[in-house]
Formats: C-alpha cells, structure tokens, sequence
C-alpha cells in the first residue's frame, strides 16, 4: 500500500501503526474523536474465498465476550474493496518493549500474565476463533493488565493458502509458531494458540525464544524438528514444566487453557500472592507510572492536509455577526486560554478542564483575546479528534 489512507470507512485515519505480510494497521479515530485500530488486508492477498471468510469471521468475533483480555470488535466491512476490521484501540508498551526495556518480569508476574492471558484466548477459542499469531508484540500492557491485540486478519486468511511458502509469506511469526503451523499444516486446534502463549511466557521469563536462528528458514526447521527440545534455560523452576508442556511438539500433549491458567493460579498460591494483588503488581511494574498515548506521536502527513485544508478555508472567512448563534459561540472561544503554540502534544487534552478555567480565570493566566480565525478552526479540528489517553 503507497502511503496512508485518510478514510477507511467512517474513521479519519491518524497513522500507521504497524504492517506485515497480512496488512497494515491504523491508528484513526470514529466521527467523535474515539480512537480505534483499523487493519485492512492487502490487495494482493484478496481472493473471492478470502473475501468470504473475511465476513464469516468478522460475524464471528462480534461474539467474543466474557473476558478483559482482548480488544474489543467495533466494526468490519468484508465487501470493501481492501477490507477492514476495526477494534478497540488499546494504549500501552508490548511485552516485547516492557522485557527489552526493563528486563525479565518477576515469577509472579510472569504467572499473573499467564493466568489472565489465558482466560482471554478462552474467550476467544468460545466464540469459535483462533488468533493464530500470539506474540510479545501482540501483547499491549496498559492500565488495565495485559490485552491481546491483532486478533483477526491471520484467521481470515483461506486455509488452502496457510502455508510457509505460499506467496513467500508466513502466516504468523516462526519464532512462536507450534511446529504444525510452522510446517505447513492447512489447519491448526486451539493447541496452537497455548503453544504460542507458552512462547510469550518463556520470552516474558527469559528474554528469549524456544528456537532462534538468522533465517526463519533454519528457525522453522528447529520447530518442525521432533528431536530438537525448546530452550528454556534461564526460567524459573517453578514454571518450567508448565512452560515445557506448553510448547510440546505434538498438539494433543499441550494443556488446555484452564489447565494453564490453574498451573498459573498455583504458582501465586506458592508465592503468596493472590491473583487481584499479583494483576495489580504486573500492571505497577509495567506501567512504571507512565500512560503512554498514540497522540503524543506526530500526525501524518494526511491528517496534517486535513487539518491545512481547513485552515485555508478558515483565512477567507467573514467574520461572524456578534448577534448569532456564531459569534457567540467565537466569542466564547475568546474566553478562553491560547494553547501554548510549542506545545509538541497538540493532540493531548488540558491538564485543567476548560469548564473549570472558566469559572476560575486565575487558573487560565492572562487572557491574551481571541485566536485568528485560521488558527482557531485548526486548533477546533485537532480538538475534535483529541481523547483521554487514558481510555
């Protein structure tokens, strides 16, 4: 896909957030300025069988409930011509940043992570689906404990095509794929997914993965390989035959998910830790008293353009009659502080709501009159699509 779109469906779109061999994932934001992520498969990865299974598993994944763990389904539209899914947005670092940043989390943390990450795949594997590409990138911790993310496009892909070679694209990650997927099998159970969650375990653990090489070549023939055991030194003992049966070679020797979590509620136990206090230690620890948000990042250049746009418009407006509804709500807006013009975090909210600096002026400072009309629309349009980064 050349550059970023400024619409998908009814969402302005902000940024790009990622891209793989599947799609690309946006950061954009619903009429009312929600922040959503928009994932929309690539062109060349389209077919009629594709398209269908699209659309099956959208009407799926409206049923996934019952858990905390994974981002919400908003919406989706299979007949686009590239087709979306748009989830809950969820502001946070990945596991994979939280490990390589601060180092390898606790025991109970670790187990904490395990024990609520797998009630989320529970819920997931109800409703019928399979997220297929579990990783520590898919892994948002935020305010609320761990959430699990790109939970769709791998599963809308045709089963005829869920191959290493097919198109020269991998179908989830080699590094935290259960050897049947790695290999080439056309279908994978609910196995799959625990395999990979004992891969985000051991990499939560240990910093490292089961199998690791330069090419994902020689990394898939050490997963396919039965006489090739997983890595798991540097794991804590109390979690290594969790983690060794987890990452089993053959799928029907893997523990089921309440299995997993029931290990996991019994290293706590062991630890003296009770599951609500070790889920709020995991989020203090990985939090480190930060809320990190999308909008602190720069707009696009699309985003820029729709701001521009207006601010031309604005320049050869008349201004508006002090008697109506107009004026009034600009000369409102005149009572109002100025924004500090070198604030880089133009998206970011006031830290003192405005209804507050109203009643209050001396919490405004100097009244410094009333905006020119470009910048004023400007500054109203980023603030139509401003959030809480807390949400």
């Amino acid at each position: 896909m050349s550059g970023v779109p400024t619409r998908i469906g009814r969402y302005t779109v902000a940024r790009e957030l990622g891209s793989g061999g599947m799609g690309e994932v946006f950061l954009a934001y619903t009429p009312a300025g929600d922040p959503v992520a928009v994932k929309v498969i690539r062109n060349d990865k389209l077919d009629p069988l594709t398209r269908a299974r699209f659309e099956k598993e959208a009407l799926i994944a409206r049923t996934v409930i019952g858990t905390n763990r994974v981002a919400r389904f908003l919406d989706a539209d299979p007949y686009a011509d590239r087709p979306w899914l748009a989830v809950e947005y969820v502001a946070g670092r990945t596991l994979l940043a939280c490990v390589d940043c601060d180092g390898v989390l606790p025991l109970p943390l670790v187990a904490s992570l395990g024990a609520l990450l797998a009630e989320g795949l529970s819920a997931v594997h109800a409703a019928g689906l399979l997220h297929r590409d579990l990783k520590p990138q898919n892994v948002i911790l935020g305010d609320d404990g761990p959430m699990i993310i790109d939970f769709g496009l791998g599963a809308f892909m045709d089963a005829s095509q869920e191959t290493l070679s097919h198109s020269g694209m991998i179908i989830g990650t080699v590094r935290c794929m259960p050897p049947e997927q790695a290999g080439g099998h056309p279908q994978v159970s609910p196995a799959a997914d625990v395999y990979a969650l004992g891969t985000v375990l051991l990499y939560a653990a240990a910093r490292h993965y089961p199998y690791d090489g330069t090419r994902w070549e020689a990394i898939a023939a050490q997963v396919t390989n039965p006489e090739v055991a997983p890595d798991l030194s540097g794991v804590p003992a109390p979690l290594a035959p969790l983690l060794e049966a987890m990452l089993a070679h053959v799928p029907e020797k893997r523990p089921t998910l309440q299995a997993v979590s029931d290990a996991c509620a019994s290293v706590l136990c062991d630890s003296g830790v009770t599951p609500a206090a070790a889920r709020l230690a995991l989020i203090a620890h990985t939090n480190r008293g930060e809320t990190p948000s999308a909008l602190a990042d720069p707009l696009t250049v699309s985003f820029e353009k729709l701001i521009h746009e207006q601010d031309d418009l604005a320049e050869n407006e008349e201004p508006a009659s002090p008697l109506d509804d107009t004026g009034r709500a600009a000369q409102a807006k005149a009572d109002e502080p100025e924004p500090d013009l070198d604030e880089p975090e133009v998206l970011l909210p006031e830290p003192t709501p405005a209804s507050e600096t109203r009643n209050d002026p001396s919490k405004a400072g100097a009244r410094r009159g009333r905006l020119p009309a470009s910048k004023r629309i400007a500054d109203e349009l980023r603030a139509l699509y401003a959030v809480d980064p807390v949400l």
